[in-house]
C-alpha cells in the first residue's frame, strides 16, 4: 500500500495521512447536516411535503456519496482531495430549480444524473480541455463569487437577519428574536474560529451554536446521539424514473448549470489543492483525467442515491496543511463519512439558525475570486458584474450565468474583439437566449 500511494517519494507516512484525512473530514463534516437541511427546504415554511426531499434519506445519500467520491479520488487519482455534495449547487437545486422554477425534485435529480454522465463523456473524450479554454477566466471567477453571494443571501434569510419587505423587497429582520440572535452568535463564533485558523472551524461553530441553542431552549435536546442509518428508499433510484422529463429547454439550462459549475469548481479545486501539496509538475496536474473521472462518477452515484451534485472540496486544503500528500488521506476521510452514518439523530438539532452561519461563512470564502477579475476592462467588468449580482437578486444561479454569458459576446463585439470570443461562447449565447424565451412563457 505504501508503494501504491508513493509514501516514500512524497515524504509521508501512515500517521501523517491519517491525521490529514481526519482534518479534512472535520473541515467538511458540516455538509452532512447542511445538505439535508437545504435539499429538504427546511427553512421554508408552509411548503407542500411533496416539494421537500426526505431529510433522513438525503443525510444517508450525502454520507455515502461523500464516501464513494472520496474513495474513488483516493484510489484512482491518488490525490488527498475529498468529495461531497457541493455547496452552491445544492442551493441552486433547492431554491432555484425546485422552489422558484417549480420543477419537481425528482426531475431535478435526473438533471444531476445527466450532468454527471455528460461530465464522464467529456472527461473520457478529452473535450473538457476545449470547453475549459472557451470560457473566459473572468467569467469563471464571477460565477464562483456570485454563488458565494447567493449562498450568503440564503444564510441571512435562514437566520432571520434579512426578511421580506413589500416596500423595498427585502429589509432588516427582528434582531431581538431568539433564533436570529442564536444565528448571529453562531456567525461570531465561526468567524473567530476561522480567523484563528482552527481546522474544522465551520463544523465546530455549528456544534457550539447547536449546544447554546439547546441550553437556551431554542432547540429540542435529541433523545439519542447514535441511531440506525436512515433509509434511502424515498430517494434511491428516483433519478432514473424521471429521466424522460429532462429533455426540454428549461431542464437543458438546469443541466448546463449543474455541469458548468461542477466542471470548473472541480478543476479549480484540483489545481489549488495539488499546488498547495506540491504535486504539480511543470504547472500541470498529473492524473488530471483520473481525478475528473472520479469526480464525475461521484456525481452519478450521488444522483442515484438522492443528492445534488457531488464535487471536490476546497476544504481538502486543511488536510494538506496537516501533512496529507497522497490518496490514502482521502480513503481515511471516506471511512469517516461512512462512520458518520450512525449519527443521524443529530439532524434534529441542526435547525436553520445553526446552518445559517455555515452558509454565510462559505459565501465569504467563495467571493475571494472577485479580486482576480479585470475590473478595469469595461467589456469584462459588465458581464462579470451582471453574473455575480444577478444570482442573489434573481434568486437563481442559472439566471446569473445566463445573463453574464449573453452580455459577454455583446461587450466583446462592441469593443471590436468579437474574434477573441470562442465559438462555444456564441453557442451558449443562443442557448441562454432561448432559455429566457421559454422561461417567460
Amino acid at each position: 500500500m505504501k508503494k501504491y500511494f508513493q509514501f516514500d517519494e512524497l515524504g509521508t507516512n501512515y500517521k501523517r495521512e491519517i491525521i490529514a484525512g481526519l482534518t479534512t473530514f472535520l473541515s467538511m463534516a458540516y455538509i452532512l447536516f447542511v445538505n439535508p437541511s437545504i435539499l429538504s427546504l427546511s427553512a421554508v415554511p408552509d411548503l407542500p411535503n411533496e416539494m421537500r426531499m426526505d431529510q433522513g434519506a438525503v443525510f444517508t445519500a450525502t454520507a455515502i456519496a461523500a464516501a464513494v467520491g472520496s474513495l474513488l479520488m483516493g484510489l484512482i487519482a491518488r490525490y488527498p482531495i475529498a468529495l461531497a455534495p457541493g455547496m452552491g449547487l445544492n442551493a441552486f437545486f433547492a431554491f432555484t430549480v425546485v422552489l422558484t422554477m417549480g420543477i419537481p425534485w425528482q426531475t431535478a435529480l435526473s438533471g444531476v444524473l445527466m450532468s454527471g454522465l455528460i461530465f464522464i463523456l467529456l472527461t473520457l473524450s478529452g473535450i473538457r480541455e476545449k470547453i475549459i479554454n472557451s470560457i473566459p477566466e473572468d467569467l469563471k471567477y464571477a460565477v464562483g463569487a456570485g454563488i458565494g453571494l447567493f449562498i450568503t443571501f440564503i444564510g441571512f434569510q435562514n437566520a432571520g437577519i434579512i426578511v421580506n419587505n413589500d416596500a423595498v423587497l427585502v429589509g432588516l429582520g427582528h434582531l431581538t428574536n431568539g433564533n436570529t440572535l442564536l444565528a448571529i452568535f453562531g456567525v461570531i463564533v465561526t468567524v473567530i474560529l476561522m480567523v484563528r485558523g482552527v481546522n474544522g472551524g465551520i463544523f465546530i461553530g455549528m456544534v457550539v451554536t447547536a449546544i447554546v441553542g439547546m441550553i437556551a431552549g431554542l432547540i429540542d435536546v435529541p433523545t439519542k446521539v447514535v441511531g440506525s442509518v436512515p433509509s434511502l428508499a424515498p430517494t434511491f433510484g428516483v433519478a432514473f424514473e424521471h429521466f424522460d422529463q429532462i429533455f426540454n429547454i428549461k431542464m437543458l439550462a438546469v443541466v448546463l448549470t449543474f455541469l458548468f459549475v461542477d466542471f470548473f469548481d472541480t478543476a479549480g479545486t484540483l489545481v489549488a489543492v495539488a499546488n498547495q501539496a506540491g504535486l504539480l509538475k511543470e504547472n500541470k496536474l498529473p492524473r488530471a483525467g483520473k481525478a475528473l473521472f472520479a469526480d464525475s462518477c461521484a456525481t452519478v452515484v450521488g444522483a442515484i442515491l438522492g443528492t445534488s451534485t457531488t464535487t471536490s472540496y476546497i476544504e481538502s486544503s486543511a488536510g494538506v496543511a496537516a501533512g496529507g500528500r497522497t490518496g490514502f488521506a482521502s480513503v481515511v476521510t471516506a471511512i469517516l463519512f461512512l462512520f458518520a452514518l450512525f449519527f443521524s439523530p443529530l439532524l434534529s438539532v441542526v435547525t436553520a439558525p445553526v446552518t445559517a452561519p455555515a452558509l454565510i461563512i462559505v459565501g465569504v470564502l467563495m467571493v475571494s475570486s472577485l479580486g482576480k477579475i479585470e475590473w478595469t476592462r469595461f467589456e469584462i467588468a459588465v458581464p462579470s458584474f451582471l453574473t455575480l449580482i444577478a444570482m442573489p437578486l434573481t434568486y437563481s444561479i442559472a439566471t446569473g450565468i445566463a445573463i453574464g454569458f449573453i452580455f459577454y459576446p455583446i461587450t466583446m463585439i462592441a469593443k471590436g474583439k468579437g474574434k477573441e470570443v470562442h465559438p462555444i461562447m456564441y453557442g451558449l449565447f443562443v442557448i441562454f437566449i432561448l432559455y429566457f424565451a421559454f422561461l417567460v412563457e
